[in-house]
């Protein structure tokens, strides 16, 4: 609330002179009761915001500190954090001009000047990585059912889609530009067939011992896994879709553990 006040009251008397009289009675009478308890400022204050904007604020908190990052969405309560400060959410708090403003956790993969940039990984500690994915790929009833019955001219799709997951997961830091080099401890991919919706469904689960997270050879596990049944399938139709290729879980890591809901 301090902080609020200083950026708010900061302005000397003397240069209201050039504000219209409406403005200078709204920073006066600002000044006046934010020598007052907080609620008594916060009711003041929405009966200012009424005689300025014609309504008060939609709820009788909205203005309150205590609240603020709820009604404001700014993601910060002055109450609770200080200038320069993060919350677990990644959230800076920084005040400057008189304005306390909120700014996101940067990218890890920009530098300063909004250059890409590898992350030195060197300083974090080594730590057991697993990450799982998962996707689907939509084969139609024609295709589905040569599958089904390993008819597919070029062969045993789900065996050869397994380890072309495989293959992939542990090339992906040759395939994404910024991913670090990691020695995967294990590579598991599963496919099953989707009978309903005429589909093969495809799991990856990677896992790792060292200081980064193996979100991206899950993924990419399953990426070229389901590339792999595309190619393969193609020449029965060319309607074929791959979708859902996403994130399950991941866990280690100083972010601690994540599960999709």
């Amino acid at each position: 609330m301090a902080l609020v006040r200083r950026a708010l009251f900061s302005r000397p008397t003397s240069q209201l002179i050039g504000l219209t009289s409406h403005r200078t009675r709204c920073l006066l009478n600002f000044r006046n009761f934010s020598r007052r308890s907080d609620d008594e400022w916060v009711d003041d204050f929405n009966k200012e915001m009424e005689n300025v904007f014609g309504r008060p604020p939609e709820s009788p908190s909205q203005w309150g500190g205590h609240v603020a990052s709820e009604n404001l969405k700014a993601g910060f309560s002055t109450n609770h954090y200080s200038p320069d400060e993060e919350d677990s959410r990644g959230l800076k708090v920084t005040e400057g001009v008189g304005i306390l403003t909120v700014e996101p956790r940067h990218l890890t993969h920009v530098d300063g000047s909004g250059k890409a940039s590898m992350v030195n990984v060197a300083e974090k500690a080594e730590t057991k990585r697993v990450a799982v994915a998962s996707g689907r790929v939509f084969l139609g009833p024609k295709a589905f059912e040569l599958v089904a019955e390993n008819n597919i001219a070029k062969g045993d799709v789900l065996t050869v889609a397994k380890i072309a997951g495989i293959q992939g997961a542990k090339q992906t830091s040759n395939l994404i530009p910024l991913c670090h080099n990691i020695l995967l401890s294990g590579v598991d991919v599963s496919t099953s067939l989707n009978e309903e919706l005429h589909a093969v469904d495809i799991r990856a689960e990677a896992t790792a011992t060292g200081p980064t997270g193996v979100e991206m050879e899950a993924l990419t596990a399953v990426s070229v896994a389901s590339l792999t049944v595309y190619d393969m399938c193609k020449a029965v139709s060319k309607d074929i879709q791959i979708s859902n290729v996403q994130l399950e879980s991941k866990t280690g890591g100083k972010s601690g553990d994540w599960y999709r809901e």
